[in-house]
C-alpha cells in the first residue's frame, strides 16, 4: 500500500481484497440486472463483456462494444458506409449477440418442447407399424446412447441392412419403409449421434473431427448391436457419413446404398457453373451465418409447429397413406427444436450454402475398390444428380451403379416409397 493511501481499519488485507472481489460481482449482478435503459455505458460492463468470446483487436473490441447501443438504422449506415466489408458484418453479428442474448439463454422456456414430447410424436409416427420391432437405446463406450430400432432380429443370417436418416432426421421418417424391407432380412435403424432421441454431445468445431465422432459413433453402435458385416444405407447426410464409414472401416461393408447424398461434389469457383446468387440472399447469409442451420425453428417457440406446416406440406401429402393430420411435421418439429447438436456439427462441416468442407468425392478414389456402391435419385430432385457418373468414373474398376426413381424427388424413400423399397430390396438381395 502506498503511504497516501487510506486502508479501513476495521478490515485485514485479506479482507479488503475479499470486499473488493464482493464488490465487483455485485457490481457486475446490479448491471445484468438493470433494466436496458438503465444500463450503464458499455464500458462500465467491460468484466463481462461477451465480446471477449472473439479474438478481436482492442481497438475493434471497443468499437464494437460503443457500436452495440446504437439503433438498427445505425447498424445498416455502418455495413454501408464501411470500407472493409468484414468488419460491417462483424459489427452486426456483435450487435445480434449483444442485442439478443437474452433471446438465446430464454428459448428452452419458449419452445413448447421436451424428450417426452419427442417420443410420443415418434411413437405416433410408429403406430400404424403391423411388423413387431424392437426399441432400445445402445449404450456405448463413451457414455453416449444410440436410439435404435431393429426388425426381423431373427432373419440374422443375412446381411443385415442399416438405415442412416438425413440432417434433420430422424428413425420415424422411415415408417413407409420398414414393413417390405425388413420381410427377408433383419433391419436397423437409428437416430444418428446429435439428433432425434440419440445422445446430444458437444462436436468438435473442426469438420474433420467431427466427421469422425459421428464414424466412430457408427462403428461403437455396430461393436455394441454384434454385427459383422452389414449392408450401409444413407440418404442426405446420412450417405454422407455412411460413405465416410466404408472409407473407415471397409470390412464392415457388403454395399454402399447413397440415397441422395449429400456433400460430394466441390462448390464450383466458375460463377457461370452456379445460379447467380442475388446480393439480399448473400447479404442475409453472412447476417445468420453465425446461427444454426434450424436455429429459426426454435426462435418461433410456440409458433414453430405451424412454421413446419406452411412450410413443407408436402411432407403431410408423403405420409398420407398413413396419417391425416400433422403427425409428421409434428414429429419433425420436436426432432429439431431440442438442444442442437448434430446440427451444430453439420453446420461446422459445411462451408456458405451448404457445401460440404470436405467434399467427399475427393475422398471417393480411397475407396476400397471390393465395396459395391448404388447411388438412387429422384427424377424430380433438385439435388444434382451427376454424382452417380462422377463416382463411376473415379472407380472404374469398381461397381458403381446409378438408379433414378420416377416421381420422386429428395426424399425418394417417402415419394415413391413402393418402388424405393423394391429398388432396395433388389440391392440386397444382390448381396445373398
Amino acid at each position: 500500500m502506498s503511504p497516501g493511501s487510506q486502508k479501513n481499519p476495521g478490515l485485514t488485507e485479506i479482507d479488503e481484497v475479499h470486499s473488493d472481489k464482493e464488490h465487483t460481482v455485485e457490481k457486475q449482478q446490479a448491471v445484468r440486472r438493470a433494466p436496458l435503459s438503465q444500463t450503464p455505458p458499455y464500458k462500465s460492463q467491460e468484466k463481462v463483456n461477451p465480446l471477449s468470446l472473439h479474438s478481436c483487436p482492442a481497438r475493434r473490441v471497443i468499437q464494437m462494444g460503443t457500436f452495440a447501443k446504437n439503433s438498427r438504422r445505425n447498424v445498416r449506415k455502418a455495413s454501408h458506409d464501411a470500407k472493409n466489408y468484414q468488419l460491417a458484418q462483424e459489427f452486426f453479428i456483435m450487435y445480434s449477440y449483444c442485442r439478443l442474448g437474452w433471446l438465446f439463454s430464454w428459448l428452452p422456456a419458449w419452445c413448447p418442447t421436451s424428450l417426452q414430447h419427442l417420443k410420443e410424436a415418434e411413437d405416433k409416427m410408429l403406430k400404424c407399424i403391423a411388423s413387431t420391432f424392437d426399441k432400445r437405446y445402445v449404450y456405448l463406450p463413451n457414455g453416449n446412447k444410440i436410439w435404435t430400432l431393429s426388425f426381423s432380429p431373427e432373419l440374422s443370417q443375412r446381411t443385415p441392412l442399416v438405415l442412416l436418416h438425413g440432417f434433420g432426421g430422424g428413425v420415424g421418417l422411415w415408417a413407409l419403409n420398414f414393413e417390405d424391407l425388413c420381410e427377408n432380412r433383419t433391419v436397423h435403424a437409428f437416430d444418428l449421434l446429435g439428433f432425434g432421441r440419440s445422445s446430444r454431445p458437444h462436436f468438435d468445431t473442426d469438420a474433420q473431427e467431427a466427421e469422425n465422432q459421428f464414424v466412430e459413433s457408427i462403428e461403437e453402435w455396430r461393436k455394441e448391436v454384434g454385427l459383422e458385416k452389414i449392408i450401409l444405407l444413407g440418404h442426405n447426410l446420412g450417405g454422407f457419413l455412411a460413405t465416410a464409414y466404408s472409407l473407415k472401416y471397409p470390412s464392415r461393408v457388403k454395399h454402399l446404398i447413397l440415397v441422395e447424398p449429400w456433400g460430394f461434389p466441390e462448390r464450383p469457383n466458375n460463377a457461370e457453373h452456379e445460379r447467380p446468387i442475388p446480393i439480399w440472399i448473400k447479404a442475409l447469409g453472412a447476417i445468420l451465418s453465425p446461427f444454426n442451420p434450424l436455429a429459426g425453428l426454435r426462435i418461433a417457440g410456440p409458433f414453430g409447429l405451424s412454421l413446419v406446416q406452411r412450410l413443407r406440406p408436402d411432407f403431410k401429402r408423403k405420409y398420407s397413406s398413413m396419417f391425416d393430420d400433422n403427425t409428421v411435421a409434428e414429429y419433425i418439429y420436436h426432432c429439431n427444436v431440442q438442444t442442437p447438436s448434430g446440427e451444430t456439427a453439420f453446420k461446422n462441416m459445411t462451408i456458405p450454402y451448404g457445401w460440404a468442407k470436405r467434399p467427399m468425392l475427393q475422398r471417393i478414389p480411397q475407396m476400397d475398390r471390393d465395396i459395391p456402391i448404388t447411388v438412387v435419385y429422384g427424377a424430380r430432385s433438385c439435388i444434382d444428380g451427376n454424382s452417380g457418373s462422377t463416382i463411376q468414373s473415379l472407380r472404374p474398376n469398381s461397381y458403381v451403379k446409378t438408379i433414378a426413381i420416377l416421381g420422386a424427388g429428395h426424399y425418394v424413400y417417402a415419394d415413391q416409397p413402393e418402388d424405393f423399397n423394391q429398388k432396395v430390396k433388389d440391392i440386397c438381395d444382390s448381396v445373398d
